[in-house]
């Protein structure tokens, strides 16, 4: 009979949602179990998405600014490739040391790791199947189990070289061809990779451009880069048919101006992701869940029961790491009895293509959409000292401003670095700030984190490096 046990806190998932979730609350005195699948804590995001492919992304970068220093005097040699010491560096180095990581954390925090698979029995009992099978008993609950990849069951053809983006972040091979389905930022960020690596990579996106969800004069510079580099990109095209040959996987393809049949070494289908919430037993605790799969959350991230909540993917839209670690500590504070709610005016996004895409609360396209008085302040990175140094004046800093107020409602930059850079735009959104606090704070000269100050100068009338004030 399973060992049957008695816990405060029960923690299903152990990724940038779950793990956190369990610290903050053992920090706070509570005893907790988390459960997790996988002997390696960290989710999908550390072992097989964010953080591999950023290590990926990096060696793309290295080897792309490699190649693009010949023509500033700086000539390197073709660079060669080690496709096993790659992995290894991903997989051991990277992924293993932060895993590690986490693993002392837990332990040091006191925090009871069960590795194996929770399916609910009842609102307050899990049954746990792994390597020591028990029944846990819990007083409340955190639903932290994320997301999965998607591959539509057409192009489900049970081949090997029909690859979701867990496969492909596992680098089997470099494909002289690959074929990327989906130009969302998961199919562009893996492209880019394999692209550095030598493959010729072809794009097909159904909507009418890539990255449909960012303003299009922040895609415009990368989409530029990306059709210098990749072979082709296709939009406003369905790929309608995939089959299996010895010479490849044949695509079959159905737009204007495109080519209708190619074949490819390998395909990356890169369509989205689904909310993990299938086998857990949901039913039996009572917890409803919607027709996408995802479970409906309060403010308070609490579900339908009560003394069970739902963060991360497995709860609402957007799926992104970040989003799940800030509701890790919301769902925390309110089981521990404080006033907690989600309320935040704005989650940032990144797409770390290069050159990087950065948004923080709203866009143009959605305040246009919704007829959202708004001012647009754009600031181009050609009148930047610091992007002229680093040849890298493609890029574009700009706010979304109210007319009277000068109150901050979006941020966006395309360029170098734009990741690491948005975090100003989230913290003015989340205060408030009006353009003049942004131009009267000193920025450090030369960054580029001074285009977010002459962006903002812009507001009242002109922006010291451009070429031609605008009128009051």
């Amino acid at each position: 009979m399973a060992d049957v046990r008695e816990v405060p806190l029960l923690v299903i998932g152990g990724g940038p949602g779950g793990y956190p979730a369990a610290l903050h609350a053992a920090d706070h005195g509570l005893k907790v179990t988390l459960v997790d699948e996988s002997p390696q804590l960290g989710g999908v995001c550390l072992n097989r998405g964010c953080i591999p492919s950023k290590a990926l992304l990096h060696t793309a970068k290295i080897i792309r600014e490699a190649h693009e220093m010949a023509q500033y005097g700086v000539t390197f040699g073709q660079p060669q490739i080690d496709l096993a010491k790659l992995r290894d560096f991903v997989q051991a180095k990277v992924i293993g040391k932060l895993t590690s990581g986490i693993h002392q954390l837990t332990k040091g925090r006191g925090v009871d790791v069960v590795t194996g698979r929770a399916v609910f029995t009842s609102p307050h009992t899990v049954e746990v199947t792994g390597p020591v099978p028990q029944t846990i008993r819990f007083d409340k609950c955190i639903i932290a189990t994320g997301s999965v990849p998607v591959i539509p069951k057409p192009w489900q053809i049970n081949d090997q070289r029909v690859m979701d983006s867990t496969a492909a972040l596992l680098l089997p091979e470099i494909p002289s061809k690959l074929l990327v389905i989906g130009g969302g930022y998961i199919g562009l960020e893996l492209g880019s990779v394999y692209a550095a690596l030598g493959s010729r990579v072809t794009v097909v996106e159904a909507l009418e451009r890539i990255l449909f969800m960012a303003d299009k004069d922040l895609v415009e510079p990368l989409e530029k880069r990306l059709r210098a580099e990749f072979e082709a990109i296709y939009t406003n095209t369905q790929v309608i048919g995939l089959e299996a040959t010895p010479d490849g996987i044949a695509v079959r393809l159905e737009g204007s101006g495109v080519p209708t049949s190619l074949v490819f070494d390998r395909v990356l289908v890169a369509v989205g992701r689904r909310p993990n919430s299938a086998g857990l037993g949901l039913e039996k605790a009572g917890v409803r869940v919607n027709e996408k799969g995802y479970i409906p959350i309060d403010k308070q991230r609490r579900t339908n029961v009560p003394h069970i909540f739902a963060i991360g993917d497995v709860g609402e839209e957007p799926a992104l790491a970040h989003k799940a670690t800030a509701e890790a500590r919301v769902a925390v504070e309110v089981i521990l009895g404080e006033p907690a709610e989600w309320n935040p005016r704005c989650i940032p996004a990144v797409i770390f293509t290069d050159p990087e895409i950065a948004w923080a609360g709203l866009t143009q396209m959605e305040a246009e959409k919704a007829n959202i008085p708004h001012e647009v302040l754009s600031f181009p990175w050609a009148a930047s000292g610091r992007a002229v140094t680093i040849a890298r004046t493609e890029g574009r800093t700009k706010m979304i401003v109210e007319p009277e107020t000068k109150r901050i409602l979006g941020v966006g930059i395309v360029g170098a670095g734009a990741g690491e850079m948005i975090a100003e735009g989230v913290l003015a959104i989340e205060m408030g700030a009006v353009a003049r606090d942004v131009l009267e704070s000193i920025h450090p000269h030369p960054t580029l984190s001074e285009t977010v100050m002459e962006a903002a100068e812009l507001a009242y009338g002109a922006a010291t490096h451009m070429a031609k004030p605008r009128k009051r």
